[in-house]
Protein backbone atom coordinates (compact mmCIF):
# COMPACT_ATOMS: atom_id res chain seq x y z
CA UNK A 1 0.00 0.00 0.00
CA UNK A 2 1.49 3.28 -1.01
CA UNK A 3 1.27 6.46 1.45
CA UNK A 4 -0.53 9.39 -0.25
CA UNK A 5 1.36 12.78 1.01
CA UNK A 6 0.10 15.92 0.33
CA UNK A 7 2.96 18.72 -0.02
CA UNK A 8 2.42 22.22 -1.29
CA UNK A 9 4.74 23.23 -4.08
CA UNK A 10 5.22 26.91 -3.30
CA UNK A 11 6.45 26.14 1.04
CA UNK A 12 7.13 22.39 0.76
CA UNK A 13 6.22 21.06 4.25
CA UNK A 14 9.56 19.65 6.00
CA UNK A 15 8.93 17.04 8.37
CA UNK A 16 6.58 15.84 4.75
CA UNK A 17 10.13 16.34 2.47
CA UNK A 18 12.19 14.47 5.33
CA UNK A 19 9.42 11.39 5.12
CA UNK A 20 9.66 10.83 1.83
CA UNK A 21 13.35 11.31 1.44
CA UNK A 22 13.79 8.22 4.02
CA UNK A 23 11.26 6.29 1.91
CA UNK A 24 14.42 7.19 -0.91
CA UNK A 25 17.20 6.18 1.01
CA UNK A 26 15.44 2.53 1.93
CA UNK A 27 14.98 2.03 -1.88
CA UNK A 28 11.56 2.95 -1.87
CA UNK A 29 9.54 4.11 -5.44
CA UNK A 30 7.75 7.13 -5.24
CA UNK A 31 5.55 9.59 -7.68
CA UNK A 32 6.13 12.67 -7.93
CA UNK A 33 4.85 16.18 -9.53
CA UNK A 34 7.32 18.03 -11.79
CA UNK A 35 6.31 20.97 -14.20
CA UNK A 36 5.41 18.72 -16.51
CA UNK A 37 3.97 15.51 -16.38
CA UNK A 38 4.09 13.20 -12.78
CA UNK A 39 7.35 11.25 -12.58
CA UNK A 40 8.16 7.79 -11.07
CA UNK A 41 11.54 7.86 -9.58
CA UNK A 42 14.01 6.82 -7.02
CA UNK A 43 17.03 7.29 -5.90
CA UNK A 44 20.26 6.88 -8.07
CA UNK A 45 22.49 5.67 -5.90
CA UNK A 46 20.33 2.65 -5.14
CA UNK A 47 20.29 -0.22 -7.48
CA UNK A 48 17.37 -2.61 -6.60
CA UNK A 49 14.96 0.68 -6.59
CA UNK A 50 16.23 1.27 -10.63
CA UNK A 51 15.79 -2.61 -11.10
CA UNK A 52 12.41 -1.42 -9.77
CA UNK A 53 11.82 1.04 -11.98
CA UNK A 54 12.84 -0.52 -14.63
CA UNK A 55 10.45 -3.49 -14.20
CA UNK A 56 7.83 -1.55 -14.05
CA UNK A 57 8.48 0.47 -16.90
CA UNK A 58 9.16 -3.24 -19.02
CA UNK A 59 12.50 -2.16 -19.92
CA UNK A 60 16.04 -3.44 -19.08
CA UNK A 61 17.90 -1.51 -16.22
CA UNK A 62 20.95 -0.52 -18.51
CA UNK A 63 18.73 -0.18 -21.81
CA UNK A 64 16.34 2.28 -20.15
CA UNK A 65 16.38 6.18 -21.26
CA UNK A 66 15.88 7.46 -17.21
CA UNK A 67 16.55 10.95 -17.07
CA UNK A 68 18.23 12.64 -13.94
CA UNK A 69 16.31 14.95 -11.81
CA UNK A 70 19.42 17.39 -9.92
CA UNK A 71 18.34 20.27 -7.64
CA UNK A 72 20.89 22.70 -9.87
CA UNK A 73 23.65 22.74 -12.17
CA UNK A 74 26.07 22.12 -9.51
CA UNK A 75 25.08 18.48 -9.58
CA UNK A 76 26.17 18.24 -13.27
CA UNK A 77 29.42 17.71 -13.07
CA UNK A 78 29.00 14.60 -11.05
CA UNK A 79 28.00 13.12 -14.07
CA UNK A 80 28.81 14.88 -17.10
CA UNK A 81 31.85 15.65 -18.69
CA UNK A 82 33.23 19.25 -18.90
CA UNK A 83 30.71 21.14 -21.15
CA UNK A 84 32.04 24.47 -23.51
CA UNK A 85 30.31 27.42 -22.52
CA UNK A 86 28.16 27.55 -25.11
CA UNK A 87 26.34 24.61 -23.64
CA UNK A 88 26.63 25.57 -19.96
CA UNK A 89 24.70 29.36 -21.26
CA UNK A 90 22.00 27.08 -22.85
CA UNK A 91 21.56 25.01 -19.21
CA UNK A 92 21.38 28.10 -17.46
CA UNK A 93 19.23 30.12 -19.51
CA UNK A 94 16.73 27.21 -19.34
CA UNK A 95 16.67 25.54 -16.12
CA UNK A 96 14.96 25.09 -13.96
CA UNK A 97 12.42 24.59 -16.95
CA UNK A 98 10.57 22.06 -18.72
CA UNK A 99 13.21 20.48 -20.57
CA UNK A 100 15.42 17.34 -20.59
CA UNK A 101 18.89 17.60 -21.86
CA UNK A 102 20.83 14.97 -23.13
CA UNK A 103 24.74 15.27 -22.18
CA UNK A 104 27.95 13.64 -22.57
CA UNK A 105 28.43 11.28 -19.42
CA UNK A 106 31.68 10.49 -17.88
CA UNK A 107 32.85 8.14 -15.42
CA UNK A 108 30.86 8.48 -12.67
CA UNK A 109 27.57 7.38 -13.47
CA UNK A 110 26.04 4.87 -11.16
CA UNK A 111 27.16 1.15 -12.44
CA UNK A 112 23.82 0.40 -13.92
CA UNK A 113 24.46 2.87 -16.21
CA UNK A 114 28.54 2.56 -16.98
CA UNK A 115 28.34 1.99 -20.45
CA UNK A 116 25.86 5.18 -21.15
CA UNK A 117 27.84 7.59 -23.53
CA UNK A 118 25.46 10.08 -22.76
CA UNK A 119 22.90 11.05 -19.54
CA UNK A 120 19.86 12.79 -19.83
CA UNK A 121 19.20 15.76 -16.90
CA UNK A 122 16.82 17.52 -15.68
CA UNK A 123 15.56 20.77 -13.70
CA UNK A 124 12.13 20.74 -13.32
CA UNK A 125 11.03 24.01 -12.13
CA UNK A 126 9.10 22.80 -9.11
CA UNK A 127 10.10 23.45 -5.48
CA UNK A 128 8.90 19.65 -3.98
CA UNK A 129 11.06 17.16 -6.40
CA UNK A 130 14.04 19.89 -6.06
CA UNK A 131 13.84 20.05 -2.38
CA UNK A 132 13.26 16.15 -2.33
CA UNK A 133 17.10 16.11 -4.53
CA UNK A 134 18.28 18.53 -2.41
CA UNK A 135 17.82 16.76 1.03
CA UNK A 136 18.67 13.28 -0.78
CA UNK A 137 22.14 14.32 -1.70
CA UNK A 138 22.21 13.35 -5.36
CA UNK A 139 19.99 12.95 -8.28
CA UNK A 140 16.49 10.61 -8.56
CA UNK A 141 16.39 8.74 -11.62
CA UNK A 142 13.36 9.47 -13.25
CA UNK A 143 10.43 8.08 -15.84
CA UNK A 144 7.17 9.54 -17.31
CA UNK A 145 4.46 8.02 -15.90
CA UNK A 146 2.36 8.65 -18.42
CA UNK A 147 1.31 6.39 -20.85
CA UNK A 148 -0.79 6.99 -23.95
CA UNK A 149 -3.02 4.10 -23.99
CA UNK A 150 -4.51 5.42 -20.63
CA UNK A 151 -7.01 8.10 -19.97
CA UNK A 152 -5.42 11.39 -19.58
CA UNK A 153 -6.68 11.82 -16.26
CA UNK A 154 -4.87 8.85 -14.63
CA UNK A 155 -1.50 10.52 -14.98
CA UNK A 156 -2.20 14.42 -14.06
CA UNK A 157 -4.61 13.94 -11.02
CA UNK A 158 -2.96 12.93 -7.91
CA UNK A 159 -5.48 10.97 -6.39
CA UNK A 160 -6.63 9.07 -10.01
CA UNK A 161 -2.54 8.23 -10.09
CA UNK A 162 -2.45 6.89 -6.36
CA UNK A 163 -5.60 4.57 -7.04
CA UNK A 164 -3.43 3.09 -9.83
CA UNK A 165 -0.27 3.17 -8.65
CA UNK A 166 -0.83 2.34 -4.98
CA UNK A 167 0.57 -1.50 -5.13
CA UNK A 168 3.75 -0.71 -7.38
CA UNK A 169 5.07 2.01 -5.38
CA UNK A 170 5.60 3.24 -1.55
CA UNK A 171 4.32 6.73 -1.76
CA UNK A 172 2.50 9.04 -4.09
CA UNK A 173 2.73 13.03 -3.69
CA UNK A 174 -0.39 15.10 -4.33
CA UNK A 175 1.38 18.19 -5.33
CA UNK A 176 -1.64 19.16 -7.50
CA UNK A 177 -3.13 18.98 -10.90
CA UNK A 178 0.28 17.97 -12.87
CA UNK A 179 0.31 18.68 -16.58
CA UNK A 180 -0.15 16.26 -19.36
CA UNK A 181 2.74 16.87 -21.97
CA UNK A 182 6.22 15.94 -21.29
CA UNK A 183 8.97 18.03 -21.55
CA UNK A 184 10.85 18.65 -24.59
CA UNK A 185 13.90 16.61 -24.98
CA UNK A 186 16.97 18.40 -26.74
CA UNK A 187 20.14 16.61 -27.44
CA UNK A 188 23.71 19.02 -27.01
CA UNK A 189 26.06 15.51 -26.63
CA UNK A 190 27.65 16.68 -30.11
CA UNK A 191 28.49 20.02 -29.79
CA UNK A 192 25.27 20.57 -32.04
CA UNK A 193 21.50 21.09 -30.82
CA UNK A 194 19.32 17.88 -31.73
CA UNK A 195 15.49 18.31 -30.87
CA UNK A 196 14.34 14.85 -30.09
CA UNK A 197 10.95 15.10 -28.75
CA UNK A 198 9.26 18.37 -28.76
CA UNK A 199 7.20 18.83 -25.25
CA UNK A 200 6.16 21.73 -22.93
CA UNK A 201 9.09 23.57 -23.09
CA UNK A 202 9.21 26.18 -26.38
CA UNK A 203 11.66 25.33 -29.11
CA UNK A 204 11.80 27.94 -30.88
CA UNK A 205 15.27 29.37 -29.63
CA UNK A 206 16.64 26.00 -30.97
CA UNK A 207 15.60 26.03 -34.21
Amino acid sequence: MAELIKIYSENPNERELDKVVNVLKNGGLIIYPTDTVYGLGCDITNLKAMEKVAKIKDVKLNKANFSFICYDLSNLSDYIKQIDTQTYKILKKYLPGPYTFVLPSNNSLPKAFKNRKTVGIRIPDNNIIRELVKKLGNPIVSTSIYDEDDLLEYTTDPELIYEKWDDKVAVVIDGGYGDNQASTVIDLSNNEIEIIREGKGSIEDFI
